[in-house]
């Protein structure tokens, strides 16, 4: 007896529906033995199945009159007609040419035989609901109906599931969004309260000054200069809290000149980089097509997160480079600082999480994470690498759109 030949056209678009409906791992799915249940009764036959097609067998997933078994596609009837748009209803499958052969058929296990097909709502065929017996038997059009309604409600039940999935998916993620939300609100709390604290304090000291017949104007001037400190402070927090739950929700892509936004940038922050970076060093690099207000936040926070974490007594010394290739484009930031020990380097990128401020070091703990909110908002990766000898290496890969042919 010849096999019959399989049919691998959809194969792709089918394991993807398995896959989608959680089937590719099922052996028994309890909760389908209703309808197969329900099909046996409404045809009047001995048993039935709901079963799916992967790429080399025909597998049952649920079964009643028989225990559920898998076999090969080249001995599956319901394979053969994967492809057809009409279910497959035969009284005695000897008389059908296409099945006769079929060693089932022969040995008088399935003579009567229905299958109707399984469709995703997008019309991909990915298993069946059958039902069959040992004798011959006809089913009439309401029948043929039932078992037709039946089978779309084994495909209501499996996107049933899916939502289900899909739902218990977003409340896990709406209860760590809140959580961090949570632990955000606190934070940003906790880090307003101490600069506010001082604020409070030197103001009230500067109060009692102005009440005195004679006040003293140095002291006055120290207290105004910390007063300002502070404001500073919590201007700096503020504003990068906003940077944080604002960036990335809408871009403004355009072709981005990042020789000259660096140069900004540095001018921006010479105080802090002390000469450490040369922007000339980037000249003759290709534009970059991103949001050119984000992309400079995530270049000052670097620039100004490598500076800050230098060696004590030691300048900033930092390396910056870019390169463009076919498909991605990378910018790095090499400091040779105090670095974060390997166990951190994943964490800085975390909300509120700073690096070491042994040194005096202080900073909102925000950069970084800003940072990576921009950078896959614009489909890229962002990570942190110890650089050899000491210090943190960040590397920043925003995708290339290919341009039109």
């Amino acid at each position: 007896m010849t096999q019959p030949l399989v049919d691998h056209s959809n194969d792709t678009a089918r394991m993807a529906a398995l896959e989608r409906y959680d089937l590719l791992g099922a052996v028994d799915r309890p909760e389908l033995t209703a309808f197969a249940e329900l099909a046996a009764r409404v045809c009047g036959v001995s048993s039935a199945f709901v079963s799916v097609i992967t790429g080399d067998e025909l597998r049952q997933l649920a079964s009643t009159g028989l225990e559920p078994f898998n076999v090969p596609r080249t001995l599956s009837m319901c394979d053969a007609v994967l492809a057809e748009t009409e279910p497959l209803v035969s009284a005695n499958l000897a008389h059908d040419p296409r099945f006769r052969d079929n060693e089932f058929v022969r040995a008088g296990r399935a003579v009567f035989y229905a299958s109707y097909q399984l469709r995703t709502p997008s019309g991909v065929p990915f298993g069946s609901l059958c039902v069959h017996d040992d004798q011959e038997r006809v089913i009439d059009a309401d029948q043929r109906r039932a078992l037709r309604d039946l089978a779309d409600r084994v495909v209501d039940v499996l996107e049933l599931e899916v939502r289900n999935r899909e739902l218990a998916s977003t409340i896990d993620e709406l209860e760590r969004s809140n959580y961090q939300l949570t632990a955000f609100a606190g934070q940003v709390s906790h880090d307003l309260r101490n600069p506010l604290g001082a604020l409070a304090g030197t103001l009230e000291l500067l109060s009692g000054l102005t009440e005195e017949p004679e006040p003293d104007v140095r002291t006055m001037r120290e207290l105004l200069t910390r007063a300002e400190r502070s404001a500073d402070r919590m201007r700096v927090l503020i504003k990068e809290v906003l940077e944080f739950a604002a960036v990335g929700g809408h871009l403004d892509l355009r072709a981005v000149d990042v020789p000259r936004l660096v140069r900004d940038v540095c001018d921006d922050l010479s105080a802090e980089l002390q000469g450490a970076v040369d922007p000339d060093g980037l000249d003759g690099l290709d534009d970059v097509e991103a949001d050119p207000v984000q992309l400079r936040i995530v270049v000052q926070n670097l620039l100004a997160n490598a500076a800050k974490y230098h060696r004590p007594g030691e300048p900033p010394r930092i390396e910056l480079t870019a390169r463009s290739g076919p498909r991605s484009w990378q910018l790095e930031v090499v400091d040779h600082g105090i670095g974060v020990p390997a166990h951190e380097q994943e964490r800085v990128f975390e909300p509120f999480v700073r690096g070491d401020d042994s040194g005096g070091v202080t900073g909102s703990g925000m950069g970084l994470a800003t940072c990576r909110r921009i950078v896959e908002a614009h489909g890229g990766t962002v990570r942190a690498v110890p650089t050899p000898g000491g210090g943190l290496t960040v590397r920043v890969d925003l995708p290339i759109t290919p341009a039109p042919a």
